[in-house]
């Protein structure tokens, strides 16, 4: 009976032993995944074309509930002019008019929110790949939460609505300025008007510059392209002035998201950071820089070791680069 006692104790040792390791490993991977490291370029291209390609998909697939959508758009409408804010229809016919003006917008709405997002993730990573991972979930996180904006509030974009007075100045140039518009408009969703990712994704990138850069002109364009790119929505058409402020809303969760996730927020982290294998901090240094939030310090720029189980090692002032400008 003695011996039975004994080895049931020591069964129930071993089973807490593996449950403590368990648990270790589990808690390793956490803190693993949450560590900055330097991401892989390989990766990062495929995320980013499955990542986008699921994007259009879903947005595409989401119904196009036409007469919601309409209806919508007169309450958005409405309410607008009860505020005394129903500006749209003026700063477009007033664009319109100029015809220069009118079809630089569109070619502008057509391709800068797609250029100017990649050249931003480029430039993160090939100068900040310790911020690299976490300002990315920024970026994907608003995005995935515009989805559910789509679905739950379809709305239709001034210029479709019926009656609105507003001028589809895509058709009415002939210029290729919107998947929306034109031969290329069964492609896309057409009632996915809220809230705006061309704001959200514009204003990702404007902060992005103007946390980062080092160079004066460069912090400044990095304000003037969000406020640009609000401009040329409520010219052509595409939006009203409150699916911007939506945008905004997906664009601080997505803040909040990565915040909780790195215990830091994404501009604080380290510059610099290991390799996965491991090894020394990398980092290609040039054009980088650190601007008013950046946090490089004789530490590394680690984030404290209190925040949100964040842990990178500690290296000497040596081993960092120096940012450049």
């Amino acid at each position: 009976m003695g011996e039975a006692t004994v080895t049931t104790l020591e069964g129930r040792e071993d089973q807490a032993a593996a449950h403590s390791v368990g648990n270790g490993e589990g808690r390793d991977l956490l803190r693993r995944l949450r560590t900055p490291r330097r991401p892989r370029l390989w990766f990062e291209i495929l995320l980013i074309a499955v990542s986008y390609w699921t994007y259009s998909l879903v947005r595409n697939a989401v119904p196009e509930q036409k007469s919601k959508a309409l209806r919508n758009a007169d309450w958005l409408w409405d309410l607008e002019q009860q505020l005394g804010l129903a500006f749209e229809q003026s700063v477009n016919h007033a664009v319109n008019s100029v015809t220069w003006l009118v079809v630089g917008m569109n070619y502008y709405y057509a391709t800068l929110h797609f250029v100017v997002t990649l050249g931003v993730l480029v430039w993160l990573y090939r100068t900040h790949p310790g911020r690299y991972a976490a300002t990315r979930l920024v970026l994907f996180s608003t995005t995935v939460v515009a989805l559910a904006g789509y679905y739950l509030f379809p709305l239709a974009p001034p210029r479709l609505m019926n009656g609105g007075g507003f001028i589809d100045t895509v058709v009415v140039h002939e210029t290729w300025g919107s998947m929306a518009s034109g031969d290329l408009k069964n492609m896309s969703n057409q009632y996915a008007a809220m809230p705006s990712m061309h704001i959200g994704w514009s204003v990702w990138c404007g902060l992005t510059v103007f946390a980062l850069a080092t160079v004066p002109w460069a912090r400044v364009l990095g304000l003037l392209y969000p406020a640009g790119t609000l401009v040329v929505i409520v010219a052509t058409a595409n939006h009203f002035w409150l699916d911007a402020v939506g945008g905004l809303l997906c664009l601080a969760l997505g803040y909040a998201l990565a915040t909780v996730w790195y215990g830091s927020r994404p501009y604080a982290l380290p510059r610099l950071v290991p390799d996965h294998g491991g090894g020394s901090l990398t980092g290609t240094g040039g054009g980088g820089g650190e601007g008013p939030a950046g946090s490089d310090s004789s530490d590394g720029g680690v984030p404290a070791s209190g925040k949100a189980g964040v842990v990178a090692p500690r290296t000497p002032d040596s081993a960092l680069a120096p940012d450049g400008s």
